[in-house]
């Protein structure tokens, strides 16, 4: 049994392509979420330290611009109860892309904007686990209270639709899109002005309705996507897998509407 699960492999791809940094009161959260310091080191991201640090060090009105493809679910609460505490209100500004867990920082400031072209993503929670039959019935049991507590977060930031509604959504893995973010509650706004907007350069191969294919390394990569495994399944028949799975997403964000 291998233990590179997809998302390792995402996040072994991903690692040394963001960035993390603070400039007065503006926090560029340009990665993956880790969640510790000694798992940043490993395959990369930003820990809750790193985060709470340059949060601690801004003097007013936060600014925190987000594009990162998600991480760690502990990683990003842990930044949330920080947040939670700070005595500045904190604006979430989604340059690119805010997907998995990044979309729950996001979902937990003062406010969210959200760029022209940006997107957000929502799923149910990921776990790897190794033993008996017990441990695997714990690990099913605490994803699923993560998932509830995630769909509780979402839902107070829509404030229009519950719980049930996002875990439907979050089961569909959606991706939101600048105005249907606007429509579900999570953002406030499509900001008018997209200067400087970073394209997505993330690998997005672990998420099974990515809008967009995942970015190749770049040429100066020194962590190149590592080689998958051939895919028993046919090339036609995962396009026409996806294509289902886009549609349902679709179906979920029209039900918005309604």
């Amino acid at each position: 049994m291998s233990l590179m699960t997809p998302m390792m492999k995402m996040r072994l791809a991903n690692k040394g392509r963001g960035s993390f940094r603070a400039e007065g009161d503006v926090i560029w959260l340009y990665d993956v979420i880790a969640s510790d310091d000694d798992e940043a080191d490993w395959i990369g991201g930003v820990s809750p330290r790193a985060f709470i640090g340059a949060l601690a060090e801004t003097t007013g009105p936060v600014t925190l611009r987000i594009n990162s493809p998600g991480g760690s679910v502990f990683g990003a609460q842990a930044m949330v109860a920080a947040m939670r505490a700070h005595p500045e209100p904190i604006v979430a500004r989604i340059d690119s892309l805010a997907a998995s867990a990044a979309s729950v920082i996001a979902s937990e400031a003062a406010e969210c904007e959200i760029a022209p072209g940006a997107m957000m993503m929502i799923h149910k929670a990921w776990g790897l686990t190794i033993g008996n039959a017990d441990d695997f019935t714990a690990m099913a049991d605490l994803l699923s209270r993560l998932d509830g507590q995630l769909a509780k977060t979402y839902a107070r930031r829509s404030g229009e639709h519950d719980a049930e509604a996002f875990l439907d959504m979050m089961a569909a893995e959606t991706w939101f899109e600048a105005e249907e973010a606007v429509t579900a509650g999570l953002a406030d706004r499509v900001l008018e002005e997209n200067l400087q907007r970073p394209a997505a350069r993330w690998d997005l191969s672990a998420y099974q309705a990515a809008p967009w294919d995942p970015a190749a390394p770049d040429a100066d990569n020194t962590n190149p996507a590592p080689v998958a495994s051939p895919d028993p399944e046919p090339a036609s028949l995962q396009a026409e897998a996806r294509l289902r799975r886009q549609r349902v997403a679709a179906a979920r964000i029209a039900a918005l509407h309604a």
